[in-house]
């Protein structure tokens, strides 16, 4: 793996294996320009809130029903009767325009919250007004209030718009009310109080849950979506671009000379698209935390004729996007080996050799080949020519992802290029790597 880590050397033969490679490139492009648009994600008018709204409309008429029918069973005890029934004429006009409102899907998020403050007051304010329709002697004697339970509806609404602590906040806001009402916290507002609290709390946090449970079944749809729009790609490439290198590797070791060579590297184009298909089931299954991957696994994708693997026994997980950013990094030093090896030993090209060490503090991922090596101060020519492979594809992705990477290179005796990738806790002391107890012993 010499040379500028980056640059590209020939023509013609070159230049027919460069459309050949981007095959693999066309093909990754093709899922995500044919992958079908996911649903979109539930907002504040998913089907848990719809449900959600329309149960606190069914709520809010019958705490209606049940004021008017305690008002009419007693309206002879209050002080001013005409005044409580334009209380309960006002909360019936407001329950109707609440039901509109709270139904209404286009509805925005700051003119629903302000709406609900608006519905806080209103409750308050009917709390309160039994202090002007009945008489002190009921108001002192803990009579209930004139809306009775209809004003814990605005708590239940604030409880479906910001879950269980607006349903906390909207509790107390009342109970303020309601201790004003009553002029002292007797035993009986104290109760209500509390119920008011646990009931805001409920309401909110089974809210949340169902809005968890319906965000993780939109995604599990997208999911299921996106499988099948894969497995239909993977079966058109199988049928199509993979038959046709195939056939391309068959025909040029027949032919000899430049078709073999050509053979060669469109059987090599044929292995890297089949991995690129076979690796789509890897992909995350949410937007959550990632699921971890065999760093083994991803790389035993890359060997071949020309890459020997060698590991551990056991798999070595990784977090999947650093998985992947490994393997990606490992893939563009066998680039450049295959690029800038040149003819190796048995003129076939030179040889790679990848080994997984997995220590407790991290993992280490050496890649070496047999090739001429790096002259010394080669990369840095390169960086200052602006031809950066080594750079971005490896360097660059190890940097993303935390890690490092240590270059080792003697002209005529090959490259090694080794990553160290830490792991999310690391250890206190480290392994040192075969890597770096060669590179002691020189």
């Amino acid at each position: 793996m010499s040379g500028s880590g980056g640059s590209q050397q020939g023509g013609g033969l070159g230049d027919g294996l460069g459309g050949a490679g981007g095959l693999g490139t066309l093909a990754a492009a093709a899922v995500g320009s044919a992958t079908p648009r996911p649903p979109a994600e539930p907002g504040p008018r998913g089907a848990v809130d719809t449900a959600m709204w329309r149960a606190l409309g069914v709520f809010r008429a019958l705490a209606l029903a049940y004021a008017v029918a305690r008002f009419a069973a007693s309206y002879d005890r209050y002080a001013h009767i005409g005044a409580a029934v334009a209380v309960l004429v006002s909360m019936g006009a407001w329950t109707a325009w609440t039901g509109i409102v709270y139904h209404r899907t286009t509805t925005t998020r700051r003119a629903l919250l302000a709406f609900i403050a608006v519905d806080l007051a209103v409750g308050a304010a009917s709390v309160l007004s039994t202090l002007l329709v009945d008489t002190p002697e009921r108001v002192h004697r803990g009579e209930m209030t004139l809306p009775t339970v209809w004003s814990a509806a605005p708590v239940i609404a604030a409880a479906i718009a910001l879950g269980w602590r607006g349903g906390v906040g909207g509790a107390a806001f009342v109970a303020v009310s309601d201790l004003v009402e009553r002029g002292q916290l007797t035993q009986d507002a104290f109760h209500n109080i509390v119920l008011m609290a646990l009931l805001g709390t409920a309401i909110g946090y089974v809210t949340e849950l169902g809005r968890n449970a319906e965000l993780t079944l939109v995604r599990a749809q997208r999911l299921e979506a996106a499988t099948r729009e894969r497995q239909r790609l993977a079966r058109d490439i199988h049928d199509g671009v993979l038959q046709v290198l195939a056939l391309v590797q068959r025909r040029g070791a027949e032919i000899g000379g430049a078709g073999a060579d050509l053979g060669l590297m469109a059987g090599e184009q044929e292995r890297a698209l089949r991995s690129l298909v076979n690796s789509w089931h890897d992909q995350e299954t949410g937007d959550g935390d990632p699921v971890d991957l065999d760093l083994s696994a991803l790389l035993g994708r890359l060997a071949g004729p020309r890459v020997t693997l060698s590991g551990p026994g056991s798999p070595v997980t990784l977090p999947g996007p650093v998985a992947r950013e490994v393997a990606a990094a490992v893939a563009a030093a066998l680039d450049n080996v295959r690029t800038h090896g040149g003819p190796g030993a048995d003129g076939l090209g030179a040889r790679a050799w990848i080994l997984v060490e997995d220590e407790p503090d991290g993992v280490i991922v050496t890649v070496r080949d047999d090739g001429p090596g790096i002259p010394e101060g080669r990369l840095e020519q390169a960086r200052q020519a602006g031809r950066l492979g080594v750079a971005h594809s490896i360097e660059g992705r190890l940097r993303d992802i935390g890690g490092h990477v240590d270059v080792l290179s003697t002209p005529g005796q090959g490259t090694e290029v080794e990553m160290r990738i830490p792991r999310p806790r690391e250890a206190a002391n480290a392994a040192p790597s075969v890597c770096a107890v060669r590179r002691a012993l020189r």
